[in-house]
């Protein structure tokens, strides 16, 4: 009597042990796609490259160009727009004579610098 229990009481416990939940969640993957018309112009990025000149006011950096004898102001808005060769963030100010590259973009009367590389 005692195995008929015992094998009786394995023949019910034991599917609830090895059952799985069924999962309720049902997933469904859709995509949707619009069209986007995009306006406007494009700006177009230049370079110049020469020396910092001695004397930078704020937020500005002057450059005498390679090309040129006329030294050309630009203007600084913010941090993080003056790199190493590296791509590193250079934290002290520009020494009169380094090189720099300028990248540059203008915008009527104005260029407005990307950012600028110290080579030196």
């Amino acid at each position: 009597m005692k195995k008929i229990i015992i094998t009786l009481g394995c023949v019910v416990i034991a599917p609830l042990a090895f059952a799985q939940p069924s999962s309720t969640d049902k997933k469904q993957n859709t995509t949707t796609t619009e069209r986007i018309k995009v306006t406007g112009t494009i700006i177009r990025t230049t370079t110049e490259e020469g020396a910092a000149a001695s004397y930078q006011p704020a937020k500005t950096l002057v450059v005498r160009e390679d090309r040129s004898n006329n030294p050309v102001r630009y203007v600084l808005n913010g941090r993080g727009h003056v790199v190493n060769k590296a791509g590193e963030i250079v934290q002290t100010a520009i020494k009169p004579g380094a090189r720099v590259r300028v990248y540059y973009a203008d915008m009527g009367d104005l260029r407005m610098i990307d950012h600028v590389v110290v080579i030196d």
